[in-house]
């Protein structure tokens, strides 16, 4: 990961460290980068208190509750997908706000409707609603599509401490 991210992890695992606010990450086709870039950094442990890389539809289901019929409805990338695994995580954890991605990284994976490049985020906390961020990056490469996700994670975390 690059020194801006790895400087923006750091600053936000401080602030989730001063408000006593722990995270869980709930990652499809960022494969854990999130919490890898956060577990970069020393002292993390006290910020991060789980992650899940719930790749395959299973395990969406298996580690963190999506029901199946949802994926099964919507399709695995979408927003309703995207909210049941924040949720989820949130629920099968002890943290107090949990981040979650889902989307097509490409090169391949893409339909019309659900195009390389999209990407479904959510971000549930206790007590608040879950909030949902969709983004269309296009075709920028596997690599690229993922960065701008773990970004976009970031600064919904960011948001969420306020």
């Amino acid at each position: 990961m690059s020194p801006d991210l790895r400087d923006r992890a750091a600053t936000l695992l401080g602030a989730y460290r001063q408000k006593g606010l722990k995270i869980a990450t709930a990652e499809s086709c960022t494969g854990g980068l999130v919490a890898a870039l956060l577990t970069e950094i020393s002292g993390s442990s006290a910020v991060v208190e789980r992650g899940f890389v719930t790749y395959s539809n299973e395990a969406k289901t298996e580690l963190i509750g999506v029901p199946a019929g949802l994926i099964g409805a919507d399709g695995a990338v979408s927003e309703r997908v995207a909210r049941a695994m924040a949720e989820g995580a949130l629920t099968h954890s002890r943290a107090d706000v949990a981040v979650a991605i889902t989307g097509v990284a490409g090169p391949t994976g893409g339909t019309a409707t659900k195009p390389v490049g999209l990407v479904h985020f959510g971000l549930a906390r206790k007590g608040s609603p879950t909030i949902h961020l969709e983004r269309r990056y296009g075709d920028l490469g596997r690599e690229n599509v993922r960065r701008r996700a773990v970004e976009d994670a970031l600064s919904l975390l960011e948001q969420a401490v306020g």
